[in-house]
């Protein structure tokens, strides 16, 4: 308890809220996350990366037999020189690839028994992707949502583009939980981040994925048709294994509308329960892989840098 109270204070941090400076802390932190493309970059627009395809970028690639049509201005005249024919140089085009955020910081998401709310590790954990990749040079935007509002974030490359996402994360996370009929959803966040995002994009969808449903997952799956897709599932320790208990104990639980009671310290329920859940995330897992996205599951009981491997820079 008292590490779990040391770390919160070294990370400006309480668990529940969310601050400016615990989200400032991650820019220094970049190192626990590889933004490198996995897919061939499809972007229209010029940008930082190389493109498979052969065009007018800064990149040399190669020199070939003049072909008529060719630039003229692009003949290597030493090879030209060398070989007693005319040779073309031929260059890789840079294209760009921006990222995008997806954060859900939903009622369902308001919950932690151990060091964060779900919500505060997915404000961190899209905190570090956004610092990771102005670090890079890329365009940063997002989207933010829970159960009430949605804030969009369009993409830039500058500071003021990573700031513009935490301070979003901020209000909609001192957005009262119970104040209205909900209106957003995460299939309506899905629709939204995919006009936003274009071919090429690296989208990240932070979320516990509790609103799953049809609707949500084809949304995903056309996203993963032209973009590289991460699902980071977000979950809490409790929601894997009831706590240990010296002795029985019989305690009440509620969602915030519907109230049941489980006894503690009984094998055969703690098994049941593990069980159970593990059953759940397992078929999520698969689902979100059915989608053709990367899956990537998020502990909020545990410190991002203690589960994001510096080796593969998190990208599992």
């Amino acid at each position: 308890m008292q590490d779990i109270a040391q770390w919160l204070t070294k990370h400006h941090s309480n668990g529940v809220d969310l601050g400016i400076k615990e989200l400032i802390h991650y820019q220094a932190k970049t190192g626990l996350i590889n933004l490198s493309p996995r897919k061939t970059v499809q972007a229209k627009l010029a940008g930082a990366y190389l493109a498979k395809t052969k065009g007018r970028g800064m990149e040399f690639d190669e020199a070939r037999h003049y072909q008529p049509g060719d630039d003229i201005r692009a003949i290597d005249w030493r090879v030209t020189a060398r070989t007693g024919k005319t040779h073309t140089k031929l260059y890789r085009e840079e294209k760009e690839r921006p990222v995008f955020v997806l954060t859900d910081l939903s009622s369902s998401m308001q919950f932690g028994t151990q060091l964060l709310f779900k919500s505060v590790q997915a404000a961190h954990l899209s905190a570090l992707i956004a610092w990771a990749a102005r670090k890079r040079g890329d365009r940063i935007g997002g989207l933010v949502f829970n159960q009430h509002q949605h804030i969009e974030c369009k993409p830039f490359t500058r500071q003021k583009a990573v700031l513009s996402l935490l301070n979003s994360m901020i209000k909609i996370q001192q957005q009262p939980q119970d104040q209205q009929t909900p209106q957003v959803t995460l299939a309506d966040a899905c629709a939204r981040i995919r006009r936003l995002a274009h071919p090429g994009s690296l989208i990240f969808i932070i979320s516990d994925f509790s609103q799953l449903d049809e609707v949500a997952k084809q949304h995903i799956s056309q996203m993963s048709k032209h973009c590289e897709v991460i699902a980071h599932p977000i979950s809490d320790p409790f929601e894997h294994q009831l706590p240990k208990v010296k002795t029985s104990q019989r305690v009440a639980l509620s969602d915030g509308k519907n109230r049941q009671q489980i006894i503690l310290g009984e094998k055969a329920t703690e098994q049941q329960y593990t069980n159970q859940h593990q059953t759940y995330f397992e078929k999520l897992k698969h689902t979100l892989k059915q989608c053709k996205v990367q899956v990537i599951d998020i502990n909020a009981g545990v410190p991002l840098a203690s589960q994001l491997d510096p080796f593969s820079g998190g990208r599992r």
